[in-house]
């Protein structure tokens, strides 16, 4: 992998976004080459009951084996590199790695986003255990009147928690921030809904030996949940779309057309690093778009007889 290497696509991120669109590509012949550094969220999550196809639910780690192998299948691997770098030089793209670097003349970007969270001691096993949790939309169902705890960014607390009181009758939300109490409108709302409020601000969370989150609040006391949803915000990994000046909007997520371009010629964007909706079943979708605008726009590879 040292030097330089070409090829007609590169997909940066190995998650289901990223895999999607190689697997797409390499079923059109096209020559392509996935740079993954290993932090696809998806790996995160214990067992998904809401991606089509799995009616029992599938683990995280067990769909991203089988992306891998599906993409296996057709000639495609995934070299575990972090591309450092990106540039363009005149209609090429140039990825920098530590090994060398990359040239090619489309670039899909696949890199997810990173969540902004209170430091939980034994956050990835909190996590694998489903005490906490990050996607209501990917589970809420699963929580069905479980004692929920959610702490939110102030700009939409109140709808977060209202989104929880769907699925369980226990939902308690915790300030965040200090100085920042919950408007009359707000709390009308909470009460209507039965949202229990807790206006101590929250100071930390640990996790018992059963592993039931624990939230701690600068007046001293101690609030055991079932689940936490740390709903905190999160942030694309767009760091490098934005160095090649890609439009970005909220939480510096990459905007795209309705073929997945980015406001780069030859740049394309899917999946959670995207603006919209973050779920493994549209990242696919966006996959599948974004793989046959590349294909249409590519030079044709006709095929020749053997």
């Amino acid at each position: 992998m040292s030097g330089a290497r070409t090829c007609e696509a590169l997909v940066i991120g190995g998650g289901p976004g990223g895999l999607t669109a190689a697997v797409y590509l390499r079923r059109f012949r096209r020559d392509v080459i996935v740079a993954d550094k290993g932090h696809s969220r998806l790996s995160l999550i214990p067992i998904s009951h809401n991606y089509p196809g799995f009616p029992g639910g599938v683990p995280g780690h067990e769909l991203l084996g089988r992306l891998r192998q599906q993409l296996d299948c057709y000639g495609g691997t995934v070299d575990d590199i972090e591309i450092t770098a990106l540039d363009k030089e005149d209609d090429v793209f140039v990825a920098r790695h530590d090994g060398g670097e990359i040239r090619t003349p489309v670039v899909v970007l696949a890199t997810g986003v990173a969540d902004a969270g209170l430091p939980v001691e034994g956050w990835v096993d909190a996590v694998a255990a489903g005490a906490v949790r990050l996607c209501p939309v990917c589970d809420g169902y699963d929580i069905l009147d479980k004692r929920v705890a959610v702490a939110s960014q102030p700009y939409n607390r109140t709808g977060h928690a209202l989104f929880m009181r769907t699925f369980s009758c226990d939902v308690t939300l915790f300030e965040r921030e200090a100085g920042m109490p919950l408007t009359p409108e707000e709390a009308e709302r909470l009460r209507v809904a039965g949202v229990r409020y807790v206006a101590s601000p929250l100071k930390g969370v640990t996790l018992t030996d059963a592993m039931e989150p624990v939230l701690h609040t600068e007046d001293g006391e101690d609030h055991r949940f079932d689940v936490f949803y740390p709903m905190l915000g999160e942030k694309a990994r767009s760091g490098l779309a934005q160095g090649l000046g890609a439009k970005c909007g909220e939480c510096e997520k990459v905007i795209v057309d309705d073929h997945q371009r980015t406001t780069v010629p030859g740049l394309y964007a899917v999946g959670d690093v995207v603006l919209g909706l973050n779920q493994i079943s549209v990242a696919i979708g966006q996959a599948a778009i974004a793989a046959t605008a590349i294909h249409n726009a590519l030079p044709w590879q006709f095929r020749r007889r053997e």
